[in-house]
């Protein structure tokens, strides 16, 4: 695809983000190299809870390349400047092109490995690859905030078999470099020298471990204030033209919240603000997060007429959403007084997780399954994922040998079982 002109790389965005989540970056590392060729791509993007980091390209590189090597360009770089310039990467300088996009708010960073002795990419062909990243990453932060019920699915299964193999490999290295430590530390060894160097590179080593956890959680999660401050933003707007006030309540908390708790929570405080809001005589709602050791707990009070059910309050996904986390919504409705409703979601991720069946779906069966778990017919899911019904009957007939059930209702029966 020749992408010198408009149509020809808006086609090209709408190519890349119509595929399944987990093929998006090697659809558009293919894109990209008819205008900056090069050998590897990767990205660091805090919207993706579960696995921010993706490579695609040559083996002999992505096998190489590690979170630490993109993290420095995300804190460094500036959205909308890419940057060209050589990395030490995989062993070898090697020339390549960095963009960061401000589409997410915590930021995301795409890198490309090029040959050595490759040609600056001239001003035209950085701004492409700016402006397709950008698109990429705001579909990434559209879907992340609407957390969808397939996809947390996924997340949360993914986050806890990554916790678990996190928590298993730094056990494995501590203990590993406690014991070179004691021994080097030993007074049987005579040679002074070589045991204070070896400790100083055993104690280095055991740093990096630690600074590369302290990335991990950085990327994987957000501080409970700025969570919930990105959840004030998006809530002023609502009531900016109405006469109802706005209350916050910032929580009192120095924790960090994994990003799936943290978009689910916002996603579901906005669903139930538009139902207070919908009801006459409210003139004030508030709004406050309470976290603790075990679990978040996000309250939306009115003083509206005290009538609102939680039928009216939980529709099918916000009530999807809660479940694949193992939340509640709670509602406490006194007529004449007003509403109160608490959406309480755990924050202890399990370490090892059951088996999941929907770890067998890919992207696109899931995005499928989630839609038709909420009753909807093929086509009107082939109209909201944009594809062909003979397309939707095909990922249902997968989605059904997949998981082992031999009908539509069962499978949406496993959905909301496993979610």
């Amino acid at each position: 695809m020749e992408l010198t002109g408009a149509v020809p790389a808006l086609t090209a965005a709408y190519e890349v983000i119509r595929q399944p989540l987990g093929d998006i970056l090697p659809r558009l590392s293919e894109v990209l190299s008819e205008v900056v060729p090069h050998r590897a791509a990767a990205e660091l993007s805090t919207h993706c809870a579960h696995s921010p980091f993706k490579t695609a390209g040559d083996p002999e590189i992505t096998g190489r390349l590690s979170t630490a090597d993109l993290a420095p360009l995300l804190a460094t770089g500036t959205p909308g400047r890419p940057w060209q310039g050589t990395l030490d990467l995989a062993g070898a300088e090697r020339p390549v092109l960095a963009v960061t996009s401000h589409a997410t708010p915590r930021g995301a960073v795409l890198l490309l490995v090029r040959d050595a002795g490759a040609t600056p990419v001239d001003e035209s062909g950085t701004a492409l690859v700016q402006a397709l990243w950008d698109i990429v990453t705001s579909h990434f932060e559209r879907l992340a905030a609407e957390a969808m019920p397939g996809a947390l699915a996924r997340s949360r299964t993914a986050a806890g078999t990554r916790a678990r193999v996190i928590a298993e490999l730094g056990e494995a290295y501590s203990a590993a470099l406690t014991g070179v430590l004691g021994v080097l530390r030993s007074r049987a060894l005579d040679d002074a020298a070589a045991r204070a160097t070896a400790t100083d590179l055993a104690v280095s080593a055991l740093v990096e471990l630690r600074a590369e956890a302290e990335r991990d959680q950085q990327i994987a999660e957000e501080p409970a204030d700025q969570a919930f401050a990105r959840l004030a933003e998006s809530l002023r707007p609502m009531v900016r033209y109405s006469p109802v006030r706005l209350e916050l309540g910032t929580p009192d908390s120095v924790r960090t919240l994994a990003a799936d708790v943290a978009h689910t929570a916002r996603a579901v405080v906005r669903a139930v603000l538009m139902k207070a809001l919908e009801q006459e005589a409210v003139t004030r709602v508030h709004v406050c997060w309470q976290i603790n050791d075990d679990e978040l707990r996000a309250t939306v009070r009115d003083d509206g007429p005290g009538t609102l059910t939680p039928e009216a309050l939980a529709p099918g996904r916000v009530r999807d959403r809660l479940d694949v986390l193992k939340g509640r919504l709670d509602v406490d409705a006194v007529p004449g007084w007003g509403t109160t409703v608490s959406a309480t979601i755990p924050l202890r991720v399990s370490q090892d997780p059951a088996p999941d069946p929907l770890t067998a779906l890919g992207e696109r069966e899931l995005e499928v399954l989630a839609r038709l778990a909420l009753g909807h017919r093929n086509r009107a899911i082939a109209q909201e994922l944009h594809i062909s019904e003979s397309t939707v009957k095909f990922h249902v007939a997968k989605i059904l040998t997949k998981l082992g059930v031999e009908s539509r209702g069962a499978a949406a029966a496993l959905f909301h079982a496993v979610a």
